[in-house]
């Protein structure tokens, strides 16, 4: 099973995508769409202080009848960040990501931030290794 290492290290390179506690939360909803991205690291000197995510937005902002302009990203942020390490399994992400019902997970090296992980990036990586899987197993069979 490939490592969270593993993945990162096979992703396209990208500057880590995040907000500061006091960005509006319309500043965040531009920067995620600036991104193409479903979440954002909140940050502060460097440190991981939230998440604010599309569902925070829609749960928080919208239904709560607040608007984006007039309500900052700390008031409404998710602050119990759930963290992957370089170390863990994808299959330790997905059961996390199940069980926790989350679809992003930061990773931590260290008390660094290595990046992001999205649940798209799981399934991508996984496919791909059921993929692989399928295609040695067709060869085996075929030389047999």
């Amino acid at each position: 099973m490939q490592t969270v290492r593993q993945l990162l290290d096979g992703k396209p390179s990208r500057a880590l995508v995040y907000a500061t506690p006091d960005s509006t939360v319309f500043q965040a909803l531009q920067i995620m769409a600036e991104n193409d991205v479903g979440a954002v690291l909140v940050m502060e000197s460097g440190d991981i202080v939230g998440i604010f995510s599309e569902r925070d937005y829609a749960r928080r902002i919208v239904l709560q009848g607040r608007t984006s302009a007039g309500t900052k990203v700390r008031d409404i942020m998710t602050s119990r960040v759930v963290y992957v390490t370089p170390t863990q399994t994808l299959e330790d992400c997905m059961a996390l990501m199940t069980e926790k019902r989350i679809r992003h997970l930061p990773v931590l090296d260290g008390d660094v931030v290595a990046g992001l992980l999205s649940i798209g990036d799981l399934v991508r990586a996984t496919i791909e290794e059921q993929k692989q899987t399928i295609d040695h197993l067709v060869h085996y069979i075929q030389s047999a």
